[in-house]
Parts: structure tokens; C-alpha cells; sequence
């Protein structure tokens, strides 16, 4: 399995700020990756383009997909045919909501709109937050 991990040169021209290196997150994700599938074999590829190694590669073969990434298979899947390679295959995950309905995101929590299982943060009316 290769995971596609944003770098934060290519976030910031896409218009985002991270909070955490790329470092930072990497270590994160592995860690995660590892408390909670042990001993799984994955491969973290830094995503310096909107596709990675997707494209780059005859051996990857499907994609897992937020709808919003979705959108580009088509075009990922005609710069692999001017390669020779075969289409990917492509698997949908909707977003997890939160509690509002609304996708749970880094910037969303990060904002404190939210905390990471999708509760939403109360504030109060001199903008404190109060849990």
C-alpha cells in the first residue's frame, strides 16, 4: 500500500498553511499506522503534484479516494494511458462528518470549530472555548 502524504511546499501552493511539518505528520501517521495495523506493509510517498506516484508507476494498480480527489482519476488515468499503462482501478470513501454534518478536517479542528472525533466546541460568547 503506498499512502500519499501532502508536502508542505505543494500545501502551501495549494493555497494551505500546515501546522505540522511534513516530518511532524509523517511521524504521526506512522505511528497511527502502527498502533493500529501492526506489522502491515505500506510505503509513505511525499505528494509534490496533485498525483504522485499514481501516475508515475505501471504497479499501482487502484486509488482510494475522497469524492473531492475523485474528480481527477480521469485525468490521471489519460496521463497513464500515455504511458501505456492501464487505467486505475478506483475506490470512493466518503468523508467522516462531524457532529454539524460537516467533513471532519485538520483545519476544522486545527480552527477549534471542532475536536477530533467531530464534536463540536462550544464556545462562549467572549469566544472562549469551553468543552
Amino acid at each position: 500500500m503506498i499512502i500519499g502524504l501532502t508536502s508542505d511546499e505543494f500545501a502551501r501552493k495549494a493555497g494551505k498553511a500546515p501546522a505540522r511539518s511534513y516530518e511532524k505528520r509523517r511521524d504521526a501517521l506512522m505511528a497511527f499506522i502502527g498502533d493500529s495495523f501492526p506489522g502491515r506493509r505500506y510505503l509513505i510517498a511525499k505528494l509534490d503534484d496533485l498525483f504522485g506516484p499514481g501516475i508515475a508507476s505501471a504497479d499501482v494498480k487502484a486509488l482510494v479516494a475522497s469524492p473531492e480527489t475523485a474528480k481527477r482519476v480521469g485525468l490521471a488515468n489519460e496521463m497513464r494511458a500515455k504511458r501505456g499503462f492501464p487505467p486505475l482501478d478506483l475506490a470512493v470513501v466518503d468523508w467522516v462528518v462531524a457532529e454539524d454534518g460537516e467533513p471532519i478536517s485538520s483545519t476544522r479542528i486545527r480552527n477549534g470549530e471542532i475536536d477530533e472525533e467531530g464534536k463540536l466546541v462550544e464556545t462562549s460568547k467572549n469566544g472562549a472555548k469551553a468543552k
